[in-house]
């Protein structure tokens, strides 16, 4: 076995005998369990697990981590149970290969639905322990070298889960190494023929470089000698994806990326990192603003550096300054918290804190989404690189993606708060809630008792967590609004037999729920509620009557019991007809559309006429259902006047100012019509009532230049 003799020999460097036995008794087991098995390219499948092993060993991983890499197809692809792994090497190590499992033993709708639900599986496998996803990304790794002996189609598909997911999810724990080989192959996977050419470009131009990469080297090394600042200069190279999405998206051509000199100077401490700052920026001129101070602010996923953009020679010099230790984090980002685990204990636990607080979040998000792929969608959005740095009003920092808006923020500190927020403060000053934030801005969110998510943040939001928390909140409403809009409507049906809800036995009940095929009798509420189930047809199941007593409950029904209260709050399951815009006082009456709840018109509603309805309580769907309006109701509505007047100046400001004295709100003025001396006016205004309403035309009328006041119902 050499193969796996030359691996252990090098684990030596860094794990004790004991634990690189335990490694090569795994390796073994695995060997055993893939015998018989070839991958696509003919090679022994042990070949695989032992390369993922490899890659973990580069970044320094734990005995156990190595262990599950070389066994983590076994339980997928081989009769070897989850059990025998943990009597053999631990639950920790069966743990881990289990998470890196996929889901097999379920039938998916599509093979984009099997991905989203292995990704939720793992999910919560690195909510118990993180290096199940450092497993799962070696894996990728090594499958994305090995993709050449594949079907295009599948290599296709696999690149792009790896762009999307992977690289990010990388990026995301810091490990820098391992994103940028992943970009790079998913990159070369899609669009081959683009990666030739780029490939090609940059080797043309790497000879022409490399004199005045020299003389900047030079010019650098002398400048730290003369302050007596140690450092290690390195140049950088940039690599193909990186190109091609500055070329895509920065609209930049190839050598103007290409004539930005990279350069990173490696230090021993901190305090240094910023002397070396002034030495470099005493040589060459800083841009202006493309200064970043990444130490005092690290990134979410604890990457920490100085970037300077320099103009020397000509050319742009950009330059990263940093520690030894922080150069460890940004190429094993996570991966360092072992390696860091006794020699700098303070490292490695600012490391896992972010990691921690990142897999929170994720395991909040995989909570509140209904399904697999509304959930790998929410995490896509939280895995995008760019971001912004905003302070609360004590001065913590808070990372969020840029566009993010204040409700992002109210999100990202707490599920309650985001719910809450009805207003914000950026800087001190009243914001609105949609607007994008900057960073450097400090945000105070504002809440209030009983304040409710909109169904309009959904179109500006930008975090998986405020995407997962608004949709969680409304669903719950919906479900909590329809179940009581059913409870009123089905109290109303059974009004019409002389029946209560209390009176019904809770074995009728039963019965009822189990004739139509549904969980619980909430379930038929909520279905009565949004419209796709008839009350009167529950409340006949419920109440079994024969012919002549249907028929005189039906006859003798008191009008006034079937008559359902409108409080004015319009929720997901009520809402007011555009057609008609019923305001209270108007003579109402409900729609029940099927899946939306219940929609109210005027009673004399030309759309209602002209449909043929009739006003029935006993049918919903057939017909129209009696409503009236609560007392004392102190929400506005939206009314439609149409005022015809004299052309004068200034017409138009005497017309808003008599609406603001009545009270009322302008919503929309539109001048619909227009003679040289007569105008029509629409006017859209926001009023209590009808008695608000009269007042506000009373007041319109009372103008001199005013010859008619309507107002339009359709």
């Amino acid at each position: 076995m050499p193969e796996i003799d030359a691996f252990t020999e090098g684990l030596k460097e860094y794990l004790d005998d004991q634990a690189v036995n335990l490694v090569r008794q795994a390796y073994i087991c695995a060997e055993k369990a893939h015998e018989g098995q070839f991958r696509r390219s003919g090679e022994p499948y042990i070949i695989h697990p032992l390369a993922v092993a490899k890659i973990l060993a580069g970044l320094r991983m734990d005995s156990q981590t190595l262990m599950a890499a070389l066994l983590h197809d076994v339980i997928e692809d081989t009769d070897v149970a989850k059990e025998e792994l943990a009597a053999q090497f631990g639950d920790v190590v069966a743990e881990l290969v289990d998470g890196v499992s996929k889901l097999t033993q379920i039938e998916f709708k599509s093979k984009a639905e099997a991905q989203a639900e292995n990704f939720r599986k793992m999910t919560l496998a690195m909510a118990k322990d993180i290096r199940v996803i450092l497993v799962k990304l070696a894996d990728r790794l090594h499958n994305m070298r090995t993709l050449g002996p594949l079907h295009p189609e599948k290599r296709r598909r696999i690149a792009t889960e790896t762009l999307d997911i992977y690289a990010p999810i990388a990026n995301r724990l810091g490990i820098n190494s391992i994103r940028i080989e992943l970009e790079d192959l998913g990159f070369a996977a899609l669009y081959p023929m683009r990666a030739k050419y780029i490939r090609k470009a940059v080797q043309n131009l790497r000879g022409n470089h490399q004199e005045i990469i020299g003389e900047i080297k030079r010019r650098l090394e002398e400048r730290l000698s003369e302050r007596d600042l140690e450092g290690v200069i390195i140049g950088r190279e940039k690599h193909l994806n990186s190109i091609y999405q500055k070329m895509k998206y920065k609209h930049k051509s190839f050598h103007e990326i290409m004539d930005v000199y990279a350069f990173r100077i490696v230090t021993d401490n901190e305090d240094s990192c910023y002397r070396i700052l002034g030495a470099v920026h005493s040589l060459y001129k800083p841009l202006p603003g493309r200064f970043k101070d990444y130490i005092a602010m690290p990134k979410a996923n604890g990457y920490q550096s100085l970037h300077t953009t320099l103009f020397g020679m000509h050319v742009n010099i950009e330059i990263q300054i940093r520690t030894t230790e922080m150069e460890a984090l940004a190429n094993n980002g996570i991966a360092a918290h072992w390696l860091y685990k006794s020699s700098s204990p303070d490292v490695a636990a600012a490391s896992q804190v972010r990691v921690d607080r990142w897999v929170k979040g994720l395991m909040e998000m995989r909570e509140r989404s209904d399904d697999s792929m509304e959930f790998i969608e929410d995490v896509k959005i939280d895995l995008f690189p760019d971001e912004i740095y905003v302070f609360t009003p004590k001065g913590k920092i808070l990372e969020l993606p840029a566009g993010a808006t204040p409700v992002d923020f109210a999100y990202s500190i707490h599920t309650d708060i985001g719910n809450a927020c009805v207003a914000c403060r950026v800087n001190k000053v009243l914001s609105p809630l949609s607007a994008p934030l900057q960073s450097g801005q400090t945000i105070e969110i504002v809440t209030a008792p009983g304040a409710k998510p909109s169904m309009s943040w959904l179109s500006f939001v930008v975090t998986g967590k405020a995407k997962s928390g608004i949709r969680h909140f409304l669903k719950e409403q919906k479900q909590s609004e329809s179940s009581e809009l059913g409870r009123l409507l089905l109290k109303k049906s059974l009004n019409s037999f002389g029946k209560k809800l209390s009176d019904i036995p809770k074995e009728q009940i039963k019965r009822v729920v189990k004739h139509n095929k549904v969980s619980s009798f909430d379930d038929i509420l909520e279905e009565i509620g949004l419209g796709s189930r008839m009350s009167y047809i529950v409340a006949r199941q419920l109440v079994p009557l024969d012919d002549e007593q249907v028929e005189a409950s039906e006859v003798g029904q008191d009008e006034d019991s079937s008559t359902l209260t409108i409080k004015g709050a319009e929720g997901l399951l009520v809402s007011f007809a555009h057609c008609c815009k019923p305001i209270p006082g108007d003579p109402i009456v409900g729609v029940m559309g099927s899946g939306s709840g219940l929609m109210i018109h005027t009673e004399n509603c030309s759309k209602l006429n002209a449909k043929g309805r009739s006003k029935q309580s006993g049918s919903e769907q057939g017909g129209l259902i009696a409503l009236d309006w609560a007392k004392d109701i102190t929400d506005e509505f939206s009314v439609v006047l149409k005022v015809e007047l004299e052309r004068q100046r200034g017409i138009i400001a005497e017309l808003a100012s008599a609406v603001t004295i009545a009270d009322g709100n302008i919503e929309k003025i539109n001048v619909e019509e227009q003679s040289a001396k007569h105008s029509v006016i629409s006017l859209v205004i926001h009023v209590q009532g009808r008695q608000h309403l009269a007042r506000v035309m009373r007041r319109i009328r009372n103008m001199r230049a005013v010859i008619s006041i309507a107002r339009v119902k359709n």
